[in-house]
């Protein structure tokens, strides 16, 4: 009987550490048109393992927002710093971490707000959308960080916006 006990202490531990790892995973793009689909896809298949392996709770609108703001970065890629890129994403289950290098030296701002421009709001919907957003300068390139929760909660505190 405790054999049992100890047995299935041991399983509830081990569920603890499996609901609560951190993953991490990266993907190396030419960013091509054609690679910013497969760069969406990438972030929606490490969800799905996330929620699979370690038992996330992901909501849908967490998925649609993942694959937005990696849309908008690896657009801007595509316009902006044609060639090599890379995209790596980590999470705990609870917020989603996505960073994006490119060689390009030009660092992106948001334009101001006009309802009436044709195009270019990219930045401001991921401004919009992430709990936090980052740029850095590289020795070679640049490097966009944003975080996303993964869960909807009324009680989540407001999202830092601005760009550091």
């Amino acid at each position: 009987m405790s054999l049992v006990k100890t047995h299935a202490g041991a399983d509830r531990k081990w569920l603890e550490e499996v609901t609560t790892a951190t993953m991490r995973s990266s993907a190396a793009y030419e960013m091509t048109s054609g690679d910013i689909g497969r760069a969406r896809g990438f972030v929606r298949e490490f969800l799905a393992t996330g929620q699979s392996l370690h038992a996330w709770t992901v909501s849908g609108r967490a998925t649609d927002i993942a694959q937005l703001v990696v849309s908008e970065l690896a657009t801007n890629v595509c316009k902006y710093a044609p060639g090599p890129c890379l995209l790596d994403v980590e999470s705990d289950g609870a917020m989603l971490s996505i960073t994006m290098w490119d060689s390009g030296a030009v660092l992106p701002s948001p334009s101001p707000a006009d309802p009436t421009r044709v195009g270019q709001h990219g930045l401001e919907l991921v401004l919009a959308v992430c709990q936090s957003f980052e740029l850095r300068r590289e020795a070679v390139g640049k490097r966009v960080s944003v975080q996303i929760a993964l869960q909807d909660s009324a009680d989540r505190p407001p999202s830092d916006r601005t760009a550091r």
